[in-house]
């Protein structure tokens, strides 16, 4: 072995790569300390604008890896090690982990924005993909709906967050919408009274709006008479069987002639 080649040439390896080598670690020790400063700056900004706690290590861990990644990017290339490969792998494995996960890919990005611009919320009643129920659980998935008669429903977020979600609990208030048909022999003024009367027998009615009761439709067969009152959220399934017996016993009361009868 030629020794005075061999210090020759690890010489001039140190020569030229010597300070790109320096440079690279300085910048890599700089990088991470700015790396850490930032991860609690964030950290701290998920906290402060109520980011879901389900979603903030998810995210946090996504950004500070990226952040390590374009450093470690950043060091190789001052050293001068081409990058140029590990760039086309990264793309291929990129490529081949979403197709391979298209549809769960598609549920992370439906939770994350339902996490993050909150169409609903735990506790709130919505209906969507034909359920109606109250939300138990916000995953990042998937979300969890309590129904009415006990049963939990898992919707997958994806589904969930592209088609029409309706909030019930949101405003606060429900309209209590139902009619009823009589014959024209009655009296529509009488009965227009009767109903005021049983919506002011009917306990947690909301006083504004004033309550509305009026004639909807004249059909061949008789005319369809309207109550409109509201509720809150929470009281609508009580407050309306209450509302519906009340004014059938009232209307029978008075002799009304319903139908049927």
């Amino acid at each position: 072995m030629d020794w005075k080649k061999f210090y020759a040439a690890a010489t001039d390896w140190v020569i030229n790569y010597g300070p790109r080598i320096l440079v690279g670690v300085v910048v890599y020790l700089i990088g991470l300390r700015i790396i850490r400063t930032v991860k609690n700056r964030v950290r701290g900004k998920m906290t402060q604008k109520q980011i879901h706690s389900s979603l903030q290590p998810f995210l946090l861990s996504l950004s500070i890896s990226a952040l390590h990644i374009l450093l470690a990017l950043l060091v190789m290339n001052i050293v001068g090690i081409g990058v140029t490969i590990f760039a086309t792998l990264a793309g291929a494995i990129t490529v081949t982990i979403g197709l391979a996960l298209s549809g769960t890919l598609q549920n992370f990005a439906g939770g994350v924005f339902i996490l993050i611009l909150k169409p609903f919320t735990i506790d709130d009643n919505i209906i969507a993909q034909g359920v109606d129920g109250v939300v138990t659980s916000i995953q990042v998935f998937y979300t969890e709906v309590l129904t009415g008669d006990n049963k939990t429903v898992i919707i997958p977020n994806g589904k969930l967050f592209n088609e029409i979600i309706t909030n019930v609990t949101r405003e606060g208030h429900r309209r209590i919408d139902f009619e009823i048909k009589l014959g024209y022999i009655v009296d529509i003024e009488q009965v227009k009274s009767l109903i005021i009367q049983a919506i002011q027998k009917t306990e947690n009615i909301s006083p504004s709006p004033e309550p509305v009761v009026g004639v909807s439709a004249m059909e061949l067969d008789g005319v369809r008479i309207i109550t409109k009152v509201w509720v809150k959220t929470d009281q609508f399934g009580a407050t309306s069987l209450d509302l519906h017996e009340n004014v059938l016993t009232t209307l029978k009361g008075a002799g009304v002639k319903l139908p049927g009868l």
